[in-house]
């Protein structure tokens, strides 16, 4: 579903930061528009930094594959076009992503014949996680069986952490980072 409205509901921050803004955009990473939205309450920051210095280190259980998996599945479900250009951009190359697969996790499903069955199993917990806030016991096995158990708490946690992004950028309205896309539409 598009955004009504073009123009940002909190503008993100323009340089020159101060000392404790550039250290909280610093352990963030590039600035992109929602960590200088973020950066104006820079102990919230650093929180959400370390958050995602533990997901994008490869301490996670998940591998970067299934970590964009369900980071681009969900931003798509949820209409995050924000985050979902900026992972597509960043990460879908380091995932080994082609333009099927991208496709398929903005207008498709996990039934479709570019997904191998671990891919199949990770996208059918994000996409029932979506649909009814829990898992069947048949849904959680086979993601157990692609992922491990380490793996699907991490998966929920993406997801719900996902979730929470979607929310915030849709409702800050922000407008797309340069050089990125919306997902197709069917």
């Amino acid at each position: 579903m598009p955004l009504k409205s073009k123009q940002p509901r909190i503008m993100p921050l323009e340089p020159p930061f101060d000392a404790e803004v550039a250290d909280a955009l610093e352990r963030l990473g590039p600035p992109i528009r929602l960590f200088r939205v973020w950066a104006r309450r820079p102990e919230l920051a650093r929180g959400v930094a370390e958050w995602g210095r533990y997901y994008f280190s490869g301490r996670s259980a998940l591998t970067v594959r299934q970590r964009e998996l369900v980071i681009d599945r969900t931003t798509a479900l949820c209409g995050a076009d924000y985050e979902w250009g900026v992972h597509i951009a960043t990460f879908a190359g380091q995932a080994g992503l082609d333009g099927a697969q991208i496709r398929s996790l903005a207008a498709g499903g996990p039934a479709d014949a570019c997904w191998d069955a671990t891919d199949r199993a990770v996208l059918t917990a994000v996409d029932e996680l979506r649909a009814t806030a829990d898992l069947s016991d048949g849904t959680w096995a086979d993601l157990v069986a692609a992922v491990g158990e380490d793996g699907a708490l991490d998966l929920l946690l993406v997801c719900g952490w996902y979730h929470a992004i979607s929310f915030t950028v849709r409702a800050l309205r922000l407008p797309l980072e340069p050089g990125t896309a919306r997902p197709e539409s069917p």
